[in-house]
This record gives structure tokens, sequence and C-alpha cells, in this order.
């Protein structure tokens, strides 16, 4: 029994308690649902109020815009009106003075009419004064005639020959002081022109001789180079190419050569031999090749620092080579390549005074002497044999004219040239940069001399200040103050064209009238 009823009480149980299941969940569900309904309303009534402000805020912004806008449109309409008004005011000014130009025109029309009715008129009484001044003259010159006995063309001519002679005296006065006056402006223009040029210029005097001196520790090195039976220095003599002259002179070996760059060679192979102690055709032969390697390497670098200092760019290879080896050459006793960075210097100074290129008359002013590097193979002039070489490296045409007519071996055709010209004549005058010898120098006194009393009407002529200056004294009633200022011309252009000289020679003609009386 205890089992069934118990069976019994389960089977009841069970829908109880399902139904209070049922019950509770029935009641918390509605509780949510009323919970849920609230809390949308809320939100509805939340998002609801949001919505409103983003909505008056939104307006707000908006009414901002229109009159931000409204604000610029009006200041642009106004604008725009102002800029209407003034067109407007420009139109009708520019009628107005159409309307006075138009006036204008036809007035002048008018007065122009008149005027050439006038013109006629006067055209008309001129011509009927004329022809009465032509009888006039016809009368008169009848008269003249009668009265001096010379027709018309005789007199004419007399008249023209008188008038010929005074105008010849008259015009060669107005030239003489037209010249004085352009030599005075350009006489001032370029000494401070040259002046500013050589003053910042500042160049050691260098004067190359064609011996070198090799000092040695003592005389018992001269055997050692002379070697047995001569055969030392006769090797060294033949791999340098100079001449090796061991004398009496203590502790000293002469190298003699007219090539400085062989002398060079010569010198610091002989150095290195005596240092190193090992002397003989081999070991000489050796020396003497790695020494010319080493400084032709040094030329080229010489070369290459010479052309940065002056600033220059895009110069060829061969060219910078040549520069490097104007070291080793020399121009009337001044080292080549000390005289053509001078030359550079004073060439793109008074060029940068000008208002010329002063780089291409650096180049210029540095190559003018190229030529003087090349061997005794090529003929002709230096200054012909360097614009060859320029031309041949595509230097720029300026730079090429320059270098060949320097020496007005050919015609200059640009202001540079003429630069270059004389800033190779400022270097060659300076006191002490070039030697001359002096049998040379005696003679172009004397050529000096004789050129100038080539001329008549000259009494005596003296070279002074070492050939700078040749003062001539002529006879003062053959030569008259015109005719001497041409004389100097004339001496000046003959010296030019016949001589040959460092520098300028200034020509100075003496005219005077002595007159003596003696008291007794």
């Amino acid at each position: 029994m205890e089992p069934l009823y118990f069976i019994i009480s389960i089977v009841l149980l069970v829908p109880v308690c399902f139904y209070l299941g049922w019950y509770f969940n029935s009641r918390a569900g509605k509780k949510s649902l009323v919970a849920a309904d609230a809390r949308s309303k809320q939100i509805l009534e939340d998002a609801e109020k949001e919505s409103q402000n983003i909505k008056r805020e939104k307006l707000l912004e908006v009414k901002d815009e229109w009159y931000k806008k409204k604000v610029e449109y009006d200041r642009e309409v106004n604008h725009n009106r102002q800029k209407q008004q003034h067109f407007e005011k420009q139109l009708s000014q520019r009628e107005e003075n159409n309307d006075k130009k138009l006036e204008q025109a036809l007035q002048k029309e008018r007065e122009n009419r008149q005027s050439e009715k006038d013109i006629i008129d006067q055209k008309r009484l001129l011509e009927t004064r004329r022809k009465a001044v032509d009888d006039l003259e016809k009368e008169q010159n009848q008269r003249l005639e009668k009265i001096s006995g010379l027709t018309a063309e005789e007199a004419k001519k007399m008249l023209m020959e008188n008038m010929v002679q005074d105008a010849r005296s008259e015009s060669n006065k107005l030239v003489k002081t037209l010249i004085e006056k352009a030599k005075q402006d350009a006489k001032k223009e370029s000494q401070k022109i040259i002046i500013q040029a050589i003053q910042r210029t500042a160049a050691e005097c260098s004067v190359e001789t064609t011996v070198s001196v090799v000092q040695i520790q003592n005389d018992e090195l001269k055997g050692r180079i002379i070697g047995k039976e001569g055969r030392n220095i006769r090797a060294f003599e033949a791999a340098t190419g100079v001449d090796v002259i061991v004398d009496d002179t203590p502790e000293a070996v002469i190298l003699s050569s007219y090539d400085q760059f062989r002398r060079e060679v010569a010198r610091v192979s002989l150095e290195r031999l005596i240092t190193d102690g090992r002397i003989h055709p081999a070991r000489i032969e050796e020396i003497v090749e790695k020494v010319s390697k080493e400084l032709e390497e040094e030329m080229f670098k010489d070369g290459e620092n010479t052309v940065l200092q002056l600033g220059i760019h895009g110069v060829h290879n061969e060219l910078i080579k040549l520069i490097g080896r104007m070291r080793y050459r020399s121009s009337y006793g001044q080292n080549l390549l000390q005289h053509s960075v001078e030359v550079a210097y004073l060439t793109g100074i008074m060029a940068a005074e000008l208002g010329l290129d002063a780089t291409i008359a650096k180049r210029a002013g540095l190559l003018h002497d190229v030529g003087k590097t090349m061997d005794k193979i090529y003929d002709g002039p230096h200054a012909l044999i360097g614009y060859e070489l320029a031309k041949k490296y595509r230097e720029n045409p300026l730079v090429c004219n320059a270098i060949g007519s320097h020496h007005e071996e050919m015609e200059m055709e640009t202001p540079i040239a003429a630069l270059v010209q004389a800033a190779d004549a400022i270097s060659g005058a300076r006191p002490g940069a070039r030697r001359e010898p002096i049998e040379g120098y005696v003679k172009r006194l004397e050529t000096l001399e004789s050129l100038a009393k080539s001329f008549q009407g000259v009494a005596k002529t003296y070279a002074i200040q070492a050939g700078r200056e040749v003062r001539v004294v002529v006879e003062h009633e053959k030569i008259d103050d015109i005719v001497a200022d041409k004389l100097a011309s004339d001496i000046a252009k003959k010296i030019e064209d016949e001589m040959e000289y460092p520098g300028q020679i200034k020509v100075t003609v003496i005219r005077e009238v002595r007159k003596v009386h003696y008291a007794r």
C-alpha cells in the first residue's frame, strides 16, 4: 500500500508543482514587462529631448552659417558695386577726354588749314625777295670784279684757299684739344683701374738662373759622383740631359742646363743618390726615371692647385699639365707660372672694374703664355702656338683670341684681349721682375735713340729711365707746337712697330726758344 500511496502522491504533486511554477513565472514576467515598458518609455523621452536639443543646436549653427554667408555676400555685392561705379566713372572721364581730344584735333585741323594758307603766302613773298636778292648780288659781284680786277672764280679760289688754311689750323687745334682731353680722362680712369689691380696683386719677383747648386757633406763624395774613369758622371749626364760641373768649389756640385725641369730632376736625383750612397749607372737610371715620374705628377698637381686658386673650372687635363709645366719655364728670367698667375689676377681685376666677365679674363690671363711650355719642335710665335693649343682643347673663343693676339700676331676681337696684353706688360714691367742681359739692354737704348732721331727736325734724343722714356729735343724754327704733338705720336707709333720691349715707353718732345743777349 505504501508504494502505491507514494506513487499517487507523486503523480498529484507533479501537476501542483508545475502549476505553482507556471504561476510564479507568469507573475515575474508581467513585472519584467512592466519594468521594460517603463524603461523604454523613459528612453524614448530622453531620446526625444536629446533630438530636440540637437535640432535646436543645428538650427543655431545653420542660422550662424547663413548669417556669415549673408555678410560675405553683402560685402562682395558692395565691392562689385564700388568697382562698377569706379569703372562707370572712368568711362565717363574717358568719354569726356575723347570729346576734348576730338575738339582739339578739329581745332588743330582748322589752324593747320589756316597756317597752310599763310605758308603759301609767305613762300610767294620769300621767292619774290630771293629773286630781288639774287639780282642785287649779281650787281654787287659785277661791281666787285670791276674794282678788284679779279673774276668771281679767281676770287672764290683765293677765298677758299685762305679758308682751308684757317680751317686746317683750327681743326688741328680742336683735334689737339680733344685728344688731350680724351687722353687725360682715359689716363685717369685707366690709371685708377691699373693701380687698383696692381695694389691687389702682390707677387714676389722671381729671377731664374741656368744653374743649380747641390750641397754635399764633403769633397770625397765628388770622386764617387764622378766614378771610375768618369762612368758615373757620364751616365748621370746622359740620363738627365744636364751638365754636371765638379770643380774646386768646396762642398758643392753645380748642375747647368737651360731646361729647368731637367735641372730639377737632376738636382733631386743627385741628392737622393748621395743620401742612398749607392752611386752606379744602373742605380742612376733607376733614380732618374723615378724622380721624373714624381715631378710629372707634381706638375699636374701644381696645375690643379693653380686652377683652383684662381677659381677656374672645366680646364682640360692636358692644359692643366701644361700649366704645371710653367713652373719649370721662365720668361726673360721671370718664372712663367708666377708671371701667368699674376697676369690672370691683374686681368680679372681690371675686367671686373670694367664690367666684363672676370672668370673668362682670368682664364685668358693664365693661359696667355701656354705656348712657351711646348718643346722646340713646334715652330712659330708662342702666342700662335698657344692659340692652336687652346683651340684644340676647346677653350672659349674669347680666351683663344686673347692668347693669340696678346703680342699682336693676330687681330684683337674683344676688350679682354687688350686687358691680357696690358696685364702682361704690367707684370713684365715691374722693377726686378725680369732680367735682361747688358748687351741687349744697351742695344735697345741705342735703337730707341736712333729711331727717335730718324725724324726730320729732331736735334737730339736721350733714352732715360732704363729705356722707359725717350726725350726728343727738336729745332724750334722747323717744328711748331702743333707739329710737335704729331711728332710725339709718330715716334711712339714707330717704336711700337719696330721694337720689342717690356712694359711701355714714354715719348717726350721738347721744343724751346732761347734768346741770348749780353750786357757789355
